[in-house]
């Protein structure tokens, strides 16, 4: 009904009656899809052995994991944007999108990326070949966890029933560091380095299947449970 709308509006545009505004069509939120990395998932990437060919898409998509920024910001990293404060290293730079000024002290594993490439950010890649590699990437870690995502298949997006890897975008790095980092930092301080202007913003983010807050929740359960058994 919202894809009949869009139509009948830019109909209307085009200075055709359609009558659209005295319909009364009941607005349906779709469920958004949040695709993440784990932990355990970016931690077996960092593990791969892989071709040299691949090694700065690699460390491109492990600075994203771990600083939460878009590839148009990340990718766009160099040593004039590092400063030190009080002994941590830190990266100054303004958001292209939202043309906000983001100070954010780098994680030990970005630190590392950039000791390992004689102090200094990875090459720098084009968007189009950095998602064709960071998937080559994911395949060889074998991030290859079954789940539902939706995929074109000629005019039209259908949910379909894919292997992770498959589908791993720029985008990922961002979506699993809000993810990752979310209750155990305050919410605060992660919005303030992603730089999302709300917090609802921020929890579009988040995908709502976090395995660590089940497995703790399904915890507190056992132990409650065997304490009223003794």
């Amino acid at each position: 009904m919202n894809f009949i709308k869009t139509i009948l509006n830019f109909v209307e545009k085009k200075g055709i009656a359609t009558s659209i505004r005295e319909f009364e069509f009941k607005r349906i939120k779709e469920e958004k899809e949040v695709i993440t990395l784990s932990e355990e998932e970016i931690t077996s990437i960092k593990k791969t052995k892989i071709p040299a060919a691949l090694k700065d898409s690699k460390d491109w998509l492990l600075i994203s994991c771990y600083t939460g920024q878009r590839i148009s910001d990340f990718m766009n990293f160099t040593n004039d944007k590092l400063l030190e404060i009080d002994g941590r290293l830190c990266i100054n730079f303004i958001q292209q999108k939202t043309n906000k000024k983001i100070l954010l002290p780098l994680h030990p594993a970005v630190i590392e990326i950039i000791k390992s490439n004689n102090n200094s950010f990875p090459k720098l890649i084009n968007a189009q070949l950095y998602n064709k590699n960071i998937k080559k990437i994911g395949k060889l870690a074998q991030i290859n966890e079954a789940i539902k995502a939706k995929k074109r298949i000629g005019h039209r997006a259908e949910s379909l029933l894919v292997e992770k890897w498959e589908i791993l975008t720029s985008h990922i790095g961002r979506r699993s560091f809000a993810t990752n980092f979310y209750g155990k930092i305050p919410t605060s301080l992660l919005i303030s380095a992603t730089g999302h202007a709300t917090e609802q913003m921020f929890l579009n983010y988040i995908n709502p299947l976090d395995k660590d807050q089940i497995l703790c929740l399904s915890n507190y359960f056992d132990t409650i449970y065997n304490q009223q058994l003794s």
